[in-house]
């Protein structure tokens, strides 16, 4: 489980190919502190496990999956990532819970400078833009980010100077493909209460009126 909040650009120092899989090796000083071998790292929003440490980087398998839903597998030698070391009880928890496992892929259509912000418009599918809604949350390569303005093609985020500084993301160029985790509430929501599915299921006991008592709405 992660925050979002990006601890350090990493630099890819080698990509060994199989067949269906990958194994990076990924330069970060800070992260590799007080990591161990199984730990957590997110990488553009990918939860990887740690499985080799050295003084200023880590080495970590990639799976077929996570290279097909992913921008992983368009990383190259000397490519710059977001990086993140799992969420600890002593962390403070400043972004959103993320939990590292991308729902899919969006592309960046522009940005835009407004005074010290600049404005990102993503493009994506509808099956991920169900779950983005106005004032919630995203996570774009692992950055924990608010949303703005959404509509059914696209939705658009705003980059303080210091997010800027701090990650990837102002590196990229439109065309760019990201890797977006939508937040899981909604997810969970959506299958307590049965929508969306095409396969018949038991009615939940889960209702709209369960819901608003509670706070949810």
């Amino acid at each position: 489980m992660f925050t979002g909040i990006i601890e350090e650009i990493g630099t890819i120092k080698s990509i060994k190919k199989g067949e269906k899989s990958s194994v990076l090796t990924i330069k970060g000083r800070k992260v590799v502190q007080g990591t161990r071998i199984g730990d957590s790292i997110s990488t553009n929003g990918v939860c990887l496990t740690v499985t080799k440490i050295e003084n200023d980087s880590f080495e970590a398998d990639v799976m077929s999956e996570s290279l097909k839903r992913t921008n992983i597998g368009e990383l190259t030698p000397g490519g710059y990532v977001n990086l993140e070391r799992a969420l600890s009880l002593e962390t403070r928890l400043g972004g959103h819970m993320v939990s590292g496992h991308i729902d899919g892929t969006g592309k960046i259509k522009a940005f835009r400078q407004d005074d010290n912000a600049v404005w990102i418009t993503v493009e994506t599918s509808p099956d991920l833009l169900r779950y983005i809604i106005e004032k919630g949350s995203i996570a774009i390569d692992g950055v924990s980010l608010t949303v703005v303005i959404v509509d059914d093609q696209s939705f658009q985020v705003s980059i303080i100077p210091h997010t800027g500084e701090e990650t990837v993301l102002l590196a990229k160029q439109p065309g760019d493909k990201v890797n977006l985790e939508c937040d899981m509430i909604g997810k969970y929501v959506e299958k307590l209460l049965g929508l969306g599915s095409k396969e018949p299921t038991k009615e939940s006991n889960v209702t709209h009126g369960f819901l608003k008592e509670n706070g949810f709405y």
